[in-house]
């Protein structure tokens, strides 16, 4: 298993066969992954949170759980999960969100600017990018429904496994915002499972 890294506050995409597994790994521990996949046949089918949601019938997904496209169709399936705790309320960080939550820190382009940029050879742009699946990323909900963003339970080592249900072009970042990973910025880890090569070339 060849395993590859993702710099801090950056981001790649790449093709997954149907049958193959991610492994998305944290490393160091307490960093988030924002997660996006494409029909590869078809870039205007793509993941859903409003669909995975209703389909799954729940916000706390894991191991068992299905990620579904906006054409109702399973894109991957987690088949693995040590941490338990993952996100797909919260849409990718961008300069905006920059701007609007930490106007003491220079403006970064966040996931968003990093999945535009991995993304665009395989013919998506940015208004194509919907909310992500923000792996390990840990986002409370209070019982009067208000979000709070908390430090990532993920801890050196720890990793989600999914199982592609179509073949995909994934979009996989290290997460730039600063609330979302503790408050510091570390790499992200991922492999191809069954031995066959993976590439960042549309």
């Amino acid at each position: 298993m060849t395993v590859q890294e993702i710099g801090p506050r950056s981001g790649v995409a790449f093709r997954l066969g149907k049958g193959q597994v991610l492994r998305v790994i944290d490393p160091q521990g307490v960093q988030v992954s924002d997660m996006l996949a494409y029909n590869a046949d078809d870039v205007r089918e793509a993941i859903s949170n409003g669909r995975t949601f209703d389909y799954e019938e729940t916000i706390a997904l894991t191991a068992g759980n299905r990620l579904w496209s906006n054409r109702s169709n399973p894109m991957l399936t987690i088949v693995e999960d040590t941490v338990g705790r993952h996100d797909f309320l919260l849409t990718p960080c961008s300069e905006a969100t920059f701007r609007h939550f930490y106007p003491e820190h220079p403006v970064h382009r966040g996931c968003f600017g990093n999945l535009a940029e991995a993304l665009a050879p395989y013919g998506v742009e940015p208004d194509m990018i919907p909310c992500a699946f923000n792996l390990f990323m840990n986002v409370p909900v209070e019982p009067n429904g208000k979000l709070r963003v908390d430090p990532p339970l993920s801890r050196p080592g720890d990793y989600l496994r999914m199982r592609a249900e179509m073949d995909l072009i994934v979009g996989l970042t290290a997460c730039s915002a600063y609330a979302s990973n503790g408050g510091s910025f570390k790499p992200i880890h991922f492999a191809i499972e069954d031995g066959a090569t993976t590439t960042t070339d549309p």
